[in-house]
């Protein structure tokens, strides 16, 4: 059950979606009290997790919400609209991220007002079904576009070869190593799941929660055919908007050229996350 819109914080509404963690962050369990036995070694207090990687961008901090406004807000791209460029052009940067997004946000933000009014009795709660899943859809679309700005960086490498752009490293390549066999595969197979997508939706490569491997899947629209509980690595937004002004409807050829500006440092910071 929803609470008031005066106690509804992010990490509730985020929850709603199966993303809370996204938004949560991390809080040191309090060591046990300390108990004195004979001959009992002295106790270590546990160290604290590794700082991020310097230069990585902490995934808890990509300025989606406003408490002080208590309304998710469009954070600015992390790199100028051109930067992208030759593979995926400014004019579609410009009007993915300030029209197609900037939408995402105000319908999040009108869903949680109107639910909010049906719980304070100025509503139609017949229109609740309705409400919820407008949040559902562009909550969803505002979490994942987040994302999918910091999961892509300037690099002006050139499409070439089977696997194109950088690669990642440390536990990361690791874990793609034991859940796909090859970083090869795992293109592959991402390649296919994303040029699949029937009509609009997204591609991820997500840590399913309870076995922690990595699984590529797809996800229809915004919010359908996600694995509960899943956390993103990597994601691919294959709506004709994200590509049709320069690639029209060769989307293997979108994606393969997404590939060259993947930001595997972030994607490498999203995977510590999950997997922690």
């Amino acid at each position: 059950m929803l609470k008031s819109s005066s106690s509804l914080d992010r990490r509730e509404v985020l929850a709603t979606l199966g993303l809370a963690a996204l938004a949560m962050p991390s809080f040191a369990k309090s060591p046990p009290p300390s108990i004195t036995t004979p001959n009992a070694p002295p106790r270590r207090d546990p160290q604290p997790p590794p700082a991020a990687p310097a230069g990585r961008t902490p995934p808890a901090d990509l300025g989606l919400f406003d408490e002080a406004l208590g309304q998710f807000v469009l954070p600015p791209l992390p790199y100028a609209a051109d930067a992208l460029e030759p593979h995926i052009d400014a004019r579609t940067m410009e009007i993915h991220h300030g029209r197609h997004h900037a939408a995402y946000v105000s319908g999040a933000n009108k869903a949680l007002s109107e639910l909010a009014r049906i719980r304070a009795a100025g509503g139609d709660p017949g229109l609740v079904k309705h409400w919820a899943n407008q949040l559902s859809f562009h909550l969803g679309g505002h979490i994942n576009h987040t994302l999918f700005w910091n999961m892509m960086a300037p690099t002006g490498r050139p499409v070439t070869g089977p696997v194109p752009g950088p690669t990642p490293g440390g536990p990361l390549a690791r874990a793609i190593a034991a859940s796909f066999g090859t970083f090869e595969q795992l293109v592959a197979q991402f390649r296919s799941t994303a040029v699949s997508v029937e009509g609009s939706g997204w591609a991820w490569i997500a840590v399913e929660p309870w076995s922690k491997q990595l699984l590529v899947i797809q996800q229809e629209k915004q919010q359908d055919l996600w694995v509960t509980g899943a956390q993103p690595v990597l994601g691919v937004d294959v709506w004709e908007h994200a590509y049709y002004l320069r690639y029209q409807n060769k989307r293997a050829d979108y994606v393969n050229a997404f590939l060259n500006v993947v930001n595997w440092d972030f994607c490498e910071s999203l995977y510590a996350r999950a997997v922690r």
